[in-house]
């Protein structure tokens, strides 16, 4: 007699699941089903350390034969997953790269409110008003966590944190930073509450952003790809400042801009916890 398979086994890419897991891919769907996908060990790794919820996972045959791999899908079971393995070609089908991740999972979607963000002591927050690419948005997430922020706010109309693009960028840092969402009213009452400063990058800031006036809780706020902040925000920000430039570029990429001004938050704190 054969021995009985560890996870459920699926051969063909019209199986219910794969369609199912394939649609995530697709704002809507995530919507309606509340979940997203996520693609590799390392991020399925974070996701569990973190208390995240996985709904499924999803293998090749031979990611079993890897001790390590098996025993995370092990522990997906047990945290309430449905695993199951399958031929190279679904998880190609899965990730739409020819050179798929081993491991493929769906996890239930977590959005921090406003008010749950640690507000005691010094803090470091990022804000970001309505960005639009969500590659920009997964390495904004990804720089925010290396750099200890507290919190990453999404402001107004932004692109989904939950896209393929943005958790691929994040690195994993989706799944280890408290991320929010907000209007701008709502933001604003949040920081005068809580004594946060908002130092906003601008073209009209009146100095460099390494002479901001960073307080003790201080949120760094981004503006849209295209079009930057608008006039009432700009009014509303305490600081807004500039980020000097001397060749042609007359702008940074919205990742690049928010990696200068969060590092700066941390330079002028004096990198206090870092571990590296």
């Amino acid at each position: 007699m054969s021995e009985r398979p560890l996870f459920e086994h699926i051969s063909s890419t019209a199986n219910d699941t794969v369609k199912l897991l394939r649609s995530l891919d697709r704002k809507r769907e995530r919507v309606e089903t509340g979940l997203f996908l996520s693609e590799g060990a390392r991020h399925a790794e974070e996701a569990l350390a973190n208390g995240w919820s996985p709904a499924y996972a999803f293998a090749s045959q031979a990611a079993l034969e890897r001790p390590q791999t098996l025993d995370l899908l092990q522990r997906m079971e047990r945290a309430g997953a449905r695993v199951l393995t399958g031929t190279e070609k679904i998880l190609v089908t899965l990730s739409r790269k020819d050179n798929p991740q081993a491991v493929i999972s769906a996890f239930k979607q977590r959005i921090t409110a406003l008010a749950d963000l640690p507000t005691a002591g010094p803090r470091r927050f990022l804000a970001l008003y309505e960005i639009r690419d969500p590659g920009n948005l997964g390495t904004v997430i990804r720089t925010a966590d290396a750099a200890g922020c507290d919190g990453v706010i999404l402001i107004g109309q932004t692109c989904d944190q939950f896209s393929v693009e943005a958790v691929r960028a994040s690195m994993g840092s989706l799944f280890a930073i408290a991320i929010a969402t907000a209007t701008f009213e709502d933001f604003k009452q949040w920081t005068t509450a809580n004594t946060v400063r908002i130092i906003a990058a601008s073209m009209h800031g009146t100095h460099a952003h390494d002479k901001a006036e960073f307080g003790e809780r201080t949120c760094i706020l981004m503006g849209n790809e295209q079009s930057g902040l608008p006039a009432d925000v700009e009014v509303a920000c305490d600081q807004l400042v500039r980020i000097p430039m001397m060749g042609k570029a007359d702008s940074l990429n919205l990742a690049s801009a928010a990696s200068v001004m969060i590092y700066e938050a941390w330079r002028a704190a004096g990198y206090k916890g870092a571990n590296r």
